[in-house]
This record gives C-alpha cells, structure tokens and sequence, in this order.
C-alpha cells in the first residue's frame, strides 16, 4: 500500500500561503484563547451589506482562501478569515498539549467568529462559506441562528464509510491508523512534515480517526447538543465535486442532515461540467477557478438562489 497515492493536501493542491491582503486581527475566545485572522473591510459602512466568515477546512491555513476573500471583497463583501486554534495564526509556540478538539474549533473559535462579525459589523447580515469540516463548524456555535447564507464545499466531518470506494481503505489506512498512531508518538501530529495537512492538535486528530457515523459520538461530540445545528435556519448551498473522494454524496448528505431547520440545496458538479479534467477536495478555492466555480457561491450569497445556466445537477433530497 503506498500512502502517498492517498488524496492528502499537497502543496500542489492549495494556494500559496501568501500574506493576507486583509487586515490582520486577534480576537479572544470565550475561554480565553487569542485566535488570529484577517478582516477585509470596507471603508463606508452599510448595514445592508453582508459580511461573510470564511470556515477552513482542517489543518488547512485561512490564507489559503485569501484570494477568494479579495473577491468577494471586490463583489460588495466585508469578509471576515480565520485560523482555528492550533494552525496558522492561531498556533502557539507547541502544540503538545494544547487543548483543541472540532468541538472547540466550533463552539468556541467559530463562535468568537460570530460574536465579532456582530460587534464589528453591527446588523449586517451575516453569511458563511465553509470548506470541509468547516461545514460542520458552521453548526456548533451558540449563535448560529445570526447565520443567514451558508455555502458549504465539500463539507463532512470524514465517516470513513462515506469515502469514495476507489480511496476508502488507503484513506482509513492514513487517517484512521497512521495519523492517530503518528499523533500517540508525537503528541501532535506533524502533518507539515509529511506534506499531508499543517501541523494537527491530538484532540483534533481523536475526532477525526474516531470510526463512527455520528458526530455527537466523536470524542469531542459527547458533550455536545445537537441542538446547534437545528438553530441555524439559514438558506445552505452545498457545493460537492464528483471527484472529491472525501465529499461523496453520503457524506455531504450525513452532515446535511443535522441542519434540521435549514433550507438546503445540494448541487453536485463533475469536473467535465466546467472543462476540467480533475477537481478534487481542495482546489474550489484556487483562483484558478474564479471564472468557473466562484461565481456559483457569489450567486448564493447574493441572492439565495443557483443562477440560471449553473452547472452540475441538483441532488434529490429525501
């Protein structure tokens, strides 16, 4: 078995982690946690401008997304980036012993997202995009019922069943056995090292591996009310790719399924639809795919609806 021929996060597949084009900022969570991000603002304010909070995936840096936050800066936003506790700007000098969980990064840091996107921007609307977990994030925090749009990419929160059967034992190979064992041994995993994702928190790499359908049943999850989730009641565009072996339709839906009070849409798009060859779980966010995919999640933002002539199919829901 060659772990290296398992979907992981390349540096092929992610944008180079420049500075941020906005404003650089720290915000204390409610336990006391400094998280870092950036701000892009707009000089006059409106409060019937949006302002958007952009969710990473796991372990993947906000300044990956740092172009797509510039356009939609450019299309009228005021846009708020982030780094969950551990990675990026919100990583400590170590990572042993840090305490950080999915849980955390949504209860608590997407939290403090939505606290400030309230206080900085008082009664604009607030809308999400979520890449990934991200998406699951987008469900935890007590505030959420402030969410007014919300577009997930590729959003789950990693059931290994819903892997693509092509990938499936490979990828339970490399997340579910090696990174947990590598993590044991460490005390963190070091994803940066392996070039498979940013230096990881154990907590983070226990929720991940844990082999259940269920987020609640996540280490971190037992605690939690599910109640979150069914708060939201925001117009969701779920946003999957054909050839993301992470985000099959099983697992987009399993996550769908917890936003119990949302209006959701699931569009599913292949590759060929926008004249590419592959797609994939990371590369939505490239600047590459400006003219082709970007506008499909600016459309949602703006209006709450798919434009006419998007392409992909819509998915049935039950």
């Amino acid at each position: 078995m060659n772990l290296q021929d398992v979907p992981s996060l390349a540096p092929s597949q992610i944008q180079s982690p420049l500075p941020a084009s906005g404003e650089p900022f720290n915000e204390t969570a409610a336990d006391g946690f400094t998280l870092g991000g950036f701000t892009w603002r707009h000089s006059v304010r409106d409060s019937a401008r949006p302002v958007i909070i952009i969710n990473a995936a796991t372990s993947v840096r906000c300044r990956h997304y740092s172009r797509f936050a510039d356009y939609l800066h450019a299309h009228g936003f005021d846009v708020i980036s982030y780094d969950y506790r551990g990675i990026g700007e919100s990583r400590p000098a170590s990572l042993k012993g840090l305490r950080a969980s999915w849980s955390d990064w949504g209860a608590l840091d997407f939290e403090a997202m939505l606290k400030r996107a309230q206080r900085e921007f008082p009664g604009q609307p607030i809308d999400v995009v979520a890449h990934s977990f991200g998406g699951c994030a987008a469900g935890l925090g007590a505030s959420g019922k402030a969410i007014r749009r919300l577009v997930t990419v590729g959003a789950q929160f990693a059931y290994w069943r819903d892997y693509a059967p092509a990938h499936r034992w490979r990828m339970f190979a490399k997340w579910h056995l090696v990174m947990p064992l590598l993590t044991l041994i460490c005390g963190y995993f070091p994803g940066k090292r392996l070039g498979w994702l940013e230096d990881t928190p154990a907590g983070v790499v226990r929720d991940w591996s844990t082999p259940t359908a269920r987020y609640e049943k996540r280490p971190s999850g037992r605690d939690l009310h599910v109640k979150t989730f069914a708060a939201v009641k925001a117009q969701v565009l779920a946003i999957s790719i054909s050839d993301d072996p992470y985000g099959t339709i099983p697992a987009i839906e399993r996550l769908l399924d917890y936003f119990t009070h949302s209006r959701k849409t699931h569009l599913r798009i292949a590759p060929e639809d926008i004249g590419q060859a592959e797609v994939g779980h990371f590369a939505f966010f490239r600047s590459a795919y400006q003219a082709t995919l970007w506008p499909i999640a600016l459309s949602w933002l703006q209006s709450g609806e798919l434009a006419p002539g998007t392409p992909g199919r819509l998915v049935p829901r039950n």
